[in-house]
């Protein structure tokens, strides 16, 4: 069976949701640093955010550096769509 490709749109949009979780949690700990709820919460978040750049770079290409595929041959990154431009669902 055949995986069906999640929604672009919808994808960056859960990106941009919990990465600004993320943001907000970070800043909390900044003057919270052993506050264990928003410790929990960030890594919740942070696991989220990790999972879904991974996913949107297995079928859009990548977001950022770290989900970029160092192994190719070739640099194939200019090959999909900008995350702004048209191309949703």
């Amino acid at each position: 069976m055949t995986e069906q490709k999640p929604c672009r749109a919808d994808l960056l949009n859960h990106i941009n949701a919990v990465s600004f979780s993320l943001d907000d949690a970070r800043l909390f700990l900044n003057t919270h640093p052993n506050h264990p709820d928003a410790l929990d919460f960030f890594k919740k978040y942070n696991l989220q955010r990790t999972s879904a750049l991974k996913e949107y770079a297995k079928h859009y290409g990548p977001l950022t550096t770290d989900t970029a595929d160092a192994n190719q041959d070739c640099w194939k990154w200019i090959n999909e769509p900008w995350p702004w431009q048209k191309g949703g669902c």
